[in-house]
């Protein structure tokens, strides 16, 4: 509860005391008004196999909570984060944010972590003409076509082939140039989405697709897959998948020996320490997607905010480093944030006008938004893991000595070392 306004007499006691007490309650009862906070609600994956993301990306959020109401909230008022794990199930989404807006009665929502669970709940936010802001969502409302969606990806104004055009490019500056490309994607909704790029890069590189095929979420024996794709005899491999998927494509590919020119592409988890310290150095060569790196000039505008995020991961129990998506949960929601302080307003259309017309400056680094909602440039990596020992711990994943980006030029930091097995 606020403090109450103490009233002090000055001189003589002229006013009465039924005007005394009306003025008591008009000042006791502005701060009290104004103490209601301003809640955001949203989903996110803290169990389940997207947890060891979305946990990163909840921490950020809550260091953004914490530090805005410290700095005395928004529009005057507090802020609070309204949240339910969604287990990582896309099937519990839209009760959850049915739930968030019609019995939490929250102000404004964003989006869970991830193309999986994004994309569930578009209906419902759709239906309720919220704006909804996504985090690492990928070409979500290509289908909807909804003007009040922003997702912060950085994609840029073409999400499908982003994700891998930049493995073709490295690919095409080899000489012979590779002619031949595998694909292998999880039946999910980024993984499909991923992968239907990376056949429009494939046409666009001139190189010919020898095999194409899906495999059902919740596979465990990827042994069958990569024997498939080794009889095909492809130059290039572009797997798109999920953290377990990823994880279990690293060590079947490692126990086959298999060596293509290149492998890698679009795989989600290779990004997180807890999988980067399971494969250890069976990641080298392979040439994978980033959004972040901890390069001197893109943590630059982050230290600080990666400094209290990593004292703080420990008692959380989240990723000690926070690389992959604890910067950006706090990145995303620090765009409502700042739609809510240039609008000082929480209508949900004002915000969008404000998010559509502004570019955004945050430590994750600047952009601004497009038709559809995604941003108008991309700035998506491509890496390769090399020189990773075993036993290699977390001071190896704290710096750049074991990944060089390899695209885009602006944020190049080595060469690929080509082909692949002469990474391993």
């Amino acid at each position: 509860m606020p403090k109450l306004l103490r009233l002090r007499a000055f001189g003589g006691a002229a006013a009465s005391r039924i005007g005394l007490a009306g003025l008591t309650v008009a000042l006791c009862a502005a701060p009290t008004l104004a103490q209601e906070p301003v809640k955001i609600g949203f989903s996110m994956a803290l169990t389940g196999p997207l947890s060891p993301n979305g946990k990163q990306a909840l921490l950020g959020m809550k260091i953004w909570e914490e530090e805005t109401n410290a700095k005395g909230g928004l529009l005057g008022r507090p802020v609070k984060l309204v949240y339910y794990d969604d287990q990582s199930q896309p099937s519990s989404v839209p009760g959850i944010y049915t739930k968030l807006i019609d019995v939490d009665k929250v102000d404004l929502v964003v989006g869970g972590y991830a193309t999986n669970m994004v994309a569930p709940a578009m209906p419902v936010i759709i239906q309720k003409k919220k704006t909804f802001i996504s985090l690492f969502a990928l070409d979500v409302n290509a289908e909807f076509n909804y003007p009040n969606y922003f997702s912060v990806l950085p994609t840029g104004p073409r999400p499908k082939p982003s994700f891998t055009e930049g493995f073709f490019q490295v690919a095409m500056q080899q000489n012979p140039k590779p002619t031949t490309l595998a694909l292998a994607a999880e039946d999910a909704e980024f993984s499909r989405n991923s992968c239907e790029g990376a056949r429009e890069n494939a046409k666009a590189f001139g190189v010919k697709i020898v095999y194409d095929k899906t495999f059902p979420p919740g596979t465990t024996d990827f042994s069958p897959i990569i024997r498939a794709v080794q009889a095909a005899n492809p130059e290039l491999v572009i797997v798109c998948s999920y953290p377990l998927s990823s994880v279990g494509m690293v060590l079947a590919i490692n126990e086959a020996n298999y060596k293509p020119k290149m492998i890698g592409g679009a795989m989600v988890g290779l990004q997180a320490t807890v999988f980067k310290s399971k494969l250890g150095p069976k990641l080298n060569g392979i040439v994978n997607y980033e959004t972040w790196v901890p390069s001197d000039k893109m943590m630059a505008p982050a230290a600080a905010f990666f400094k209290t995020y990593q004292a703080r991961a420990g008692a959380e129990g989240v990723d000690p480093l926070g690389y992959y998506l604890g910067g950006w949960g706090y990145a995303y929601i620090s765009v409502l944030g700042d739609a809510i302080a240039g609008t000082k307003s929480i209508d949900d259309g004002k915000i969008a006008d404000f998010i559509r017309k502004t570019t955004f400056n945050t430590i994750m680094g600047s952009w601004s938004y497009g038709p559809g909602g995604e941003w108008t440039k991309s700035s998506l990596m491509q890496v390769q893991y090399h020189d990773i020992k075993e036993g290699a711990g977390l001071e190896t994943w704290r710096g750049m000595g074991y990944q060089s980006v390899l695209t885009p030029p602006e944020l190049k930091t080595g060469e690929v070392i080509y082909p692949y097995e002469k990474a391993k």
